[in-house]
């Protein structure tokens, strides 16, 4: 997560839920056991985990504040990433040779208990004892963002971690936001490097985990532009030592989904450009309505357009070729630095119980932009449904024929005649069909 560099995105404008013509349609109380219920499910179930072509669980992870100390998330998820719990290298081997395991054997614990089997360790950031500069502006603490004055230290310290947690962690990341300097300040190249040894060492000890490249935050394009062609090109001269690329595409603060979808959009070509392998790609962090770049203020984003915001942000993963995406940060109470909060009772909570709904598990048959409508077609157990919404502002869609219900990701939802004419919104709904 960036500190005060300044990320983020904007609140709609817009109304709580798709208006509907009322010769149309009839506002019901939705029985909400029958239709958008949110299920209790723990984070490795899904609505419809009994659909093994379906959207996988994976495709929303999460961070969780407190991981360490037993917290977990009321929302499910499929993927865990450890980032802001402790566990980097630099709060976890104080001297050479001496470590400090408890935030992760507490986090893999905590995680493991709850049924979680695909967790994530970021392998930066560097101890002040490794490191080659110590800045006072370094993440989490002085010589954090400096590469090893010593690559052997790398070494021993990815051999060590791996060796000790062999099985138990599904990934291992080599850095975070690499491309900002009170992250990483080291070049390009030795990044590449770290990213080799990394990769070699993990794949010798435990050859079933995944290499996670650094991720680069989208959003400050000077940054993104000085480091990431460059990396890119020094790890393709050491023939492309990563299984996954990764972003971070927290938009600007005035930002919503759409300045998100173009974000990806450059970090797709940069790869393009660099004659990038066709691997995955993740988004490890993201969220909205963060302060900056600039003079930005932070944006609240709330009610169903925080729920909508994560709705949306994981079709458009769908859409966008996006295999997973890591929320920052289910939280124990709100989190100042965020535009949508996530914790429990939240109407970010609510998205997450939407999307476990209307996708996870679902069979994704591709979306639809016409003009300003997007409409996004699944099924499940041959139950057909639509999710529309307007990219910005209000567009005029007309139902199908077979449409019964539309309901917004709060679950307030309406009766709709067949082939009504409704007003969407930037808030998605899902519209309900008779198979």
């Amino acid at each position: 997560m960036v500190r005060n560099t300044g990320r983020s995105s904007r609140k709609s404008a817009v109304a709580l839920v798709a208006a509907v013509s009322a010769a149309a349609m009839v506002l019901t109380a939705c029985n909400s056991a029958a239709t958008d219920t949110a299920p209790t499910e723990t984070a490795t179930e899904s609505a419809s985990a009994a659909d093994p072509n379906g959207t996988p669980a994976t495709l929303v992870g999460m961070h969780i504040e407190g991981v360490e100390g037993g917290y977990w998330a009321s929302a499910p998820f499929g993927a865990l990433r450890l980032w802001d719990n402790g566990t980097a290298w630099s709060q976890i081997e104080l001297a050479k040779g001496e470590f400090k395991w408890d935030n992760i054997e507490d986090s893999l614990a905590n995680a493991e208990s709850k049924g979680m089997t695909d967790i994530m360790l970021v392998l930066g950031t560097t101890p002040e004892w490794a490191a080659q500069e110590v800045n006072p502006e370094d993440y989490p603490q002085p010589g954090a963002a400096s590469a090893p004055k010593n690559l052997a230290d790398w070494d021993d310290w990815v051999t060590e971690v791996v060796t000790r947690y062999k099985g138990r962690f599904s990934s291992y990341q080599i850095w975070n936001e690499a491309n900002l300097t009170n992250f990483y300040n080291g070049t390009p190249q030795e990044m590449a490097e770290m990213t080799k040894r990394a990769y070699d060492i993990i794949k010798t000890l435990d050859p079933e985990a995944l290499v996670i490249a650094p991720s680069p935050s989208l959003r400050l394009t000077k940054a993104f532009d000085r480091f990431y062609p460059e990396y890119l090109a020094a790890i393709a001269e050491l023939g492309w030592p990563v299984d996954v690329f990764a972003i971070h595409s927290y938009p600007a603060a005035d930002g919503d989904p759409v300045a998100r979808g173009a974000l990806i959009k450059v970090a797709q070509a940069a790869l393009t450009a660099a004659g990038a392998p066709d691997l995955p790609l993740w988004d490890t962090e993201l969220n909205y309505g963060l302060a900056g770049p600039g003079p930005l203020p932070k944006q609240e984003i709330t009610g169903a357009n925080a729920a909508g915001f994560v709705v949306r942000t994981y079709i458009d993963d769908l859409r966008y070729g996006i295999d997973r995406s890591y929320w920052y940060i289910w939280s124990l109470r709100p989190y100042d630095l965020l535009g949508v909060q996530a914790y429990a009772g939240s109407d970010g909570e609510q998205g997450f119980f939407a999307l476990n709904n209307w996708v996870t598990g679902a069979t994704y048959n591709g979306c639809a932009e016409e003009g300003n409508v997007v409409t996004c077609n699944f099924s499940r157990a041959g139950e057909p449904w639509i999710v529309a919404w307007a990219q910005t502002g209000e567009a005029e869609y007309t139902t199908p024929e077979n449409s019964t219900l539309v309901c917004d990701p709060l679950s307030n939802c309406q009766e709709a005649a067949a082939g009504s004419t409704i007003t969407l919104t930037t808030i998605p709904v899902r519209v309900y069909l008779s198979s």
